[in-house]
């Protein structure tokens, strides 16, 4: 099969572009950044086509002819709202009309969005396809504008909306692997925050799943392990000492926290940076929690996550070592 992927040098991106090719697929890359691309993928190479969400040429030429598209590009942080709005939510509209002109026997159009797009579930009822959204950040709003553009076109869509994603090449986790060395990891409010979590090979498999998965459907793919904050640092000092003291959990009372992130944010935005740390994601950091159910996807595809959070992080801290990240 020809399959598109944007944002294939990304964490997710990366990881599922080796996984298409592993299954024989043809796989065509959109990429900003070739120089990178090329050294990314060692082994077996996709083809590359230079360019963004924004450049319509680029896209035509990448999705002519494809059967299955994975649209994994999209920012996590931004300078602005208007930025989310650019990439995420016009970047999907672009691609969704290109794909519907240049790629007229495509089979799936599988959509990466976030749990984020859902909100957070302070009942600690796990979400799935029926949830009402309610996000509460301009990230998460923009991933939900996204998933309707898709929703309103005549592609044969899948939306999978990943809970936190963790393992190899990850760059978010790896903070706290960072922090947890010295012993002490200050966390936003109480350290009780509940979360679901994904292996990236769990998540990759699941998006491979999804290729067979029936049309119009919204998926959680998650372990179905449920960890407070607390808990993963304790789990992440295991992976990093094999079984030592965890490090010290430090709450950041939720007064003092939206203070701190304001401030970040308004630092970062003086710089013309975009950072994950400012007053808008507050209500994502201070949020009860962050939880999902994998059942859906599991009943219509068979998919099944293998690794747990302990052992992810411990395969993920073996990575981290191998490549000179610890």
């Amino acid at each position: 099969m020809k399959i598109l992927v944007t944002g294939g040098t990304g964490f997710v991106g990366s990881h599922l572009v080796e996984k298409l090719l592993t299954q024989d697929h043809s796989v065509v890359c959109l990429v900003r950044d070739q120089s990178k691309a090329e050294r990314l993928f060692t082994r077996e190479k996709p083809q590359f086509v230079v360019g963004d969400l924004d450049a319509t040429d680029a896209l035509s030429t990448a999705a002519r002819g494809v059967e299955a598209v994975f649209h994994v590009a999209g920012l996590t942080a931004a300078r602005s709202r208007a930025d989310f709005h650019r990439v995420n939510v016009q970047g999907t509209q672009t691609l969704v009309r290109i794909v519907a002109a240049k790629a007229k026997d495509v089979q799936r159009f599988v959509h990466v969005s976030s749990l984020a797009a859902c909100g957070p579930t302070p009942d600690g009822v796990a979400a799935n396809a029926s949830s009402k959204p309610q996000p509460v950040s301009q990230y998460g709003w923009s991933k939900l504008a996204g998933e309707e553009a898709v929703r309103r076109s005549d592609l044969p869509w899948v939306i999978i909306r990943p809970p936190t994603v963790y393992g190899p090449r990850d760059t978010e986790l790896f903070r706290i692997f960072k922090l947890a060395r010295t012993g002490l990891v200050p966390v936003l409010g109480t350290g009780e925050q509940s979360n679901s979590f994904v292996y990236i090979a769990d998540l990759v498999d699941a998006l491979a799943a999804c290729l067979n998965a029936p049309e119009k459907a919204t998926y959680f793919p998650s372990h179905p392990g449920i960890y407070t904050q607390r808990e993963l640092v304790h789990h992440v000092s295991r992976a990093l000492s094999e079984g030592a003291t965890s490090a010290r959990v430090i709450g950041v009372p939720e007064l003092v926290a939206r203070s701190s992130l304001w401030l970040t944010g308004t630092f970062a935005r003086l710089l013309g940076r975009a950072t994950l740390l400012n007053a808008d994601r507050a209500n994502d950091f201070l949020a009860s929690a962050w939880v999902c159910s994998s059942a859906e996807l599991e009943r219509d595809t068979g998919w099944r996550p293998e690794t747990d959070l302990p052992n992810g992080l411990a395969l993920t801290a073996q990575w981290y070592r191998q490549h000179g990240w610890l």
